[in-house]
């Protein structure tokens, strides 16, 4: 009889205020594939399980420059892995979208960014690429390379709303045991 596939153990995704969510991230060296080939799978169940459509490293713990995006639209998965991600064109229009964030949960805010961006990052096998973005997208991969500079989503709120955000993510997590 076959034996059933190993089942991956997602990785745990960090609750803010935790400290390591404000870190600004190291580039992602050579020596830093087997981790990162080792963790992408636990970290992709994570982020469907959640669900989400994007993770950064941060947000399970690690300092690294890494972030993973599926916006899974109409159903089919269709994965980014960002290595060393970094905004090199940004569009003067500006858009509101609501946002989340799997380390703030239950959590939402209309965000103001950049309508469109270019992103460099490279892959799992160090090809480098430029991607051209919008709407989602665009809102989705600022959202990550933010957080490898050790910036969340509520940072681009005034203190009075980022307070009262964090106040009662901090009550329901306390509720929650």
């Amino acid at each position: 009889m076959p034996s059933a596939a190993p089942s991956i153990q997602p990785a745990a995704i960090l609750i803010a205020p935790h400290p390591i969510l404000r870190r600004k991230t190291r580039p992602v060296r050579p020596e830093d594939a087997a981790t990162l080939r080792e963790l992408l799978p636990r970290m992709y169940e994570a982020m469907y399980l959640a669900p989400g459509i994007g993770l950064a490293a941060p947000q399970v713990g690690l300092d690294l420059r890494f972030a993973i995006v599926d916006l899974h639209e109409n159903d089919i998965r269709a994965p980014i892995t960002l290595i060393n991600p970094e905004v090199i064109r940004e569009s003067d229009q500006r858009a509101a979208r609501e946002e989340g964030c799997l380390s703030l949960p239950g959590q939402y805010a209309e965000i103001v960014r950049p309508e469109s961006v270019r992103v460099r990052y490279h892959d799992l096998d160090g090809k480098r690429h430029e991607l051209d973005a919008t709407g989602l997208l665009a809102t989705c991969l600022q959202h990550e390379i933010d957080h490898l500079d050790g910036v969340l989503f509520v940072d681009h709120l005034s203190a009075l709303k980022r307070n009262i955000i964090m106040r009662k993510l901090a009550k329901e997590q306390k509720a929650k045991g």
